[in-house]
């Protein structure tokens, strides 16, 4: 069971890097009403009403924030340190029940997930599709972006073993959109 937690702690980091609050939100409603999800001290306090009225308030400030052209650019911005953050305390809280995982390593991990999704977004994804279709095709990608977060947060929890499969296709796929990007810029 405690390799399941790292398998869920992987997918829900990796959502926080297109979402930040999603995934926390998923964590907080699952561990209030369900048995998914058990959260020890100090990560049970996203299961307070007053957490996830706030978790409910963000998202949908940063779902309204992403689909507004200019506002868009500035939200990724500011994500760049929130969408981290949201995957280290999602990586942590997943894994609190798992016995000898340093709060560090957990925090770290879910850290360099989160951001490492959200950097291959906003400097790879989101550029090339700004630059191909004049903007036009940021309001479908942030839906797209969005739904793709709820549903890798609660597959992370619900199905972990999968979810563990579909990162490392996306991670290599982006890995190869990267490769290919630099690629066709080196012999520009």
């Amino acid at each position: 069971m405690e390799l399941l937690s790292v398998f869920s702690a992987f997918g829900l980091s990796a959502s926080a890097g297109l979402n930040a609050y999603i995934p926390l939100l998923v964590i907080a409603l699952l561990a209030k009403f369900t048995d998914l999800i058990h959260l020890n001290t100090p990560w049970d306090a996203l299961t307070s009403w007053w957490i996830i009225g706030l978790l409910l308030v963000l998202s949908t400030i940063e779902f309204l924030a992403d689909k507004i052209p200019a506002v868009n650019h500035v939200n990724d911005a500011i994500q760049t340190i929130i969408r981290p953050v949201a995957g280290a305390i999602a990586f942590a809280a997943s894994t609190n029940i798992i016995t000898g995982m340093s709060p560090i390593l957990a925090l770290a991990a879910g850290l360099f997930i989160a951001g490492s999704v959200h950097a291959v977004k906003s400097l790879a994804i989101r550029p090339a599709v700004t630059a191909t279709t004049g903007g036009a095709g940021n309001i479908p990608v942030s839906i797209a972006e969005d739904v793709t977060s709820t549903i890798i947060s609660v597959l992370s929890v619900v199905i972990p073993v999968l979810i563990a499969g579909l990162i490392i296709m996306l991670v290599s796929w982006f890995i190869w959109l990267l490769w290919r990007r630099i690629n066709r810029e080196a012999r520009s």
